[in-house]
C-alpha cells in the first residue's frame, strides 16, 4: 500500500534508538524525509547512516527537550534540515520500573516533566504552521498502562495518560483545520531498553537468564495477564505510526490506538 508519505517531513523525538528508531526507519521507508532526535551522536549518527544506506533521506539534530530553550533549539535545527515539520511524532520520554510505593512525589512530577512537557513544546512549536499549510499529523507515542494501569510504574503511566487525554482536546482545537492528532499505545514492546529492565527483574527474582521464560514469567507474573503470549516488536509498532501519519488516515483523529497483543481487550 502507498501512504503517500512522499514529500512529507517528519520529526521523531527519542528516535536514536528503540522505538523511535523504527518508526523513523519506517517513515524514511514510505518516502518522507526523517529529522532523528536524540542526546548521543553516536546513535543518531547511526540511525541516519542506516536510512541513508536504505535510500532514505534522514538527517539528525540533538539536544535536551526538557526546558523550552532546548526544545525551541531542537524544533528550529530541524526545520533547517529539510523545512517545515509535516509530521511530528513525539516519542521521547522515560520510564523506570518501580512498585506504586517505591514511587515518591518527585518521581511523579519528574516523569511529568520528562513525558509530557516535551511533547506539549514541540506540539506548540509545530502546529501553527502545519494549520497555515492545511495538513499536518501530530502523533504521541504513550502506552497502554495509560489506559490500564498497574501496579507497577504508576508514575510513568499517570504521565501518559496525561498525553492521551492531550491528544484529545488537541484533535478538537485542530477540528477542519487538516492536522490530525492521535496516540499510539504500545503495550510491552522489546527494546534494549525494555530488554536490560526484564533483565534486571529477573536477576532479582532468580527467573534465570533464558529470555523466553524471562518474558513468560513478566508477562504472568508481574503483569498479570494470560492473553499476551509474547512481546510486540518495535517494528509493528512503527508500521501503524506511518499509517496513522499518512494521507490514507485522514479520518482519524481523537483515537487512542493500542498496539498491545490484546492485553488490554476492552469494547474501546
Amino acid at each position: 500500500m502507498d501512504l503517500h508519505l512522499s514529500g512529507r517531513v517528519a520529526l521523531v523525538t527519542g528516535s536514536s534508538a528503540g522505538i523511535g528508531a523504527a518508526i523513523a526507519r519506517m517513515l524514511a521507508a514510505e518516502g518522507s524525509a526523517v529529522v532523528i532526535h536524540g542526546r548521543d551522536e553516536a546513535r543518531a549518527s547511526a540511525v541516519k547512516a542506516e536510512i541513508r544506506s536504505e535510500g532514505g533521506s534522514a538527517a539528525y539534530v540533538l539536544g535536551d527537550l526538557g526546558s523550552e530553550t532546548g526544545a525551541l533549539d531542537v524544533f528550529h535545527a530541524a526545520e533547517r534540515q529539510f523545512g517545515s515539520i509535516d509530521i511530528l511524532v513525539n516519542n521521547a520520554g522515560s520510564y523506570s520500573e518501580r512498585a506504586w510505593f517505591d514511587t515518591t512525589a518527585s518521581t511523579w512530577r519528574d516523569l511529568y516533566e520528562v513525558d509530557v512537557l516535551p511533547a506539549v513544546r514541540l506540539t506548540l512549536a509545530a502546529v501553527p504552521a502545519m494549520k497555515a499549510r492545511g495538513w499536518g499529523r501530530v502523533i504521541q507515542i504513550a502506552t497502554e498502562m495509560a489506559s490500564s494501569p498497574q501496579p507497577v510504574m504508576p508514575d510513568y503511566a499517570a504521565a501518559k495518560a496525561a498525553l492521551v487525554n492531550m491528544t484529545v482536546s488537541l484533535a478538537k482545537a485542530l477540528a477542519g483545520t487538516g492536522v490530525t492528532s492521535n496516540t499510539i499505545s504500545p503495550g510491552l514492546i522489546h527494546t534494549a531498553g525494555v530488554e536490560h529492565v526484564l533483565r534486571d527483574r529477573a536477576s532479582r527474582s532468580g527467573w534465570g537468564t533464558d529470555w523466553a521464560e524471562i518474558q513468560g514469567k513478566w508477562l504472568r507474573e508481574v503483569l498479570d495477564t494470560r492473553y499476551v503470549t509474547r512481546l510486540g516488536t518495535a517494528a509493528e509498532v512503527a508500521a501503524l505510526v506511518a499509517f496513522v501519519a499518512s494521507p490514507r488516515a485522514d479520518y482519524i483523529t481523537g483515537a487512542n490506538l493500542r498496539i498491545d497483543g490484546g492485553k488490554s481487550p476492552s469494547i474501546n
